[in-house]
């Protein structure tokens, strides 16, 4: 899969306008090529649900023997029903935290904390499952379809 040069053109940062890989140029003189064709990550994400998702990671790296795991075991491969499964577990508590928030129950086994646990884990069960989709295309070669790999 690759990306598809827009057809669109838009204004730049001095309010010219381009059109795909046409050159910016900027105040200082500094010249860049129109990023509309680049994935803006920074638009994306979130940096506040990265921290507490980071954070929620760095909990979980202590297993039941004390021992911890290094941060990237996940992508070592866990079968995607493995997933699957934990992913619809976190759900189901995540909507019924809502559900108790809705209804104005504020006590009880569900709080705010355990809605940002949830999502966390519905985050990691989401990511693993697409982690394993996306690499399943290896080897190597491959990798010049991903946007960072072969350039």
């Amino acid at each position: 899969m690759s990306v598809r040069e827009p057809v669109v053109a838009v204004p730049d940062d001095n309010n010219e306008t381009v059109k795909g890989r046409e050159m910016r140029t900027f105040e200082t003189g500094a010249t860049r090529d129109a990023d509309v064709t680049k994935f803006d990550y920074e638009g994306f994400l979130s940096p506040f649900a990265l921290e507490r998702f980071g954070r929620y990671m760095h909990e979980n790296r202590v297993q039941k023997d004390g021992n911890i795991r290094d941060s990237d075991n996940w992508q070592k491969g866990i079968p995607l029903d493995a997933y699957m499964k934990s992913l619809l577990r976190h759900v189901f508590e995540l909507w019924a935290a809502h559900r108790n928030q809705s209804a104005g129950i504020v006590s009880g086994e569900f709080v705010v904390a355990d809605r940002q646990q949830a999502l966390c884990a519905i985050l990691f069960n989401a990511q693993g499952y697409l982690h394993e989709l996306v690499t399943q295309r290896r080897p190597s070669a491959n990798m010049m379809n991903f946007p960072w790999g072969g350039r």
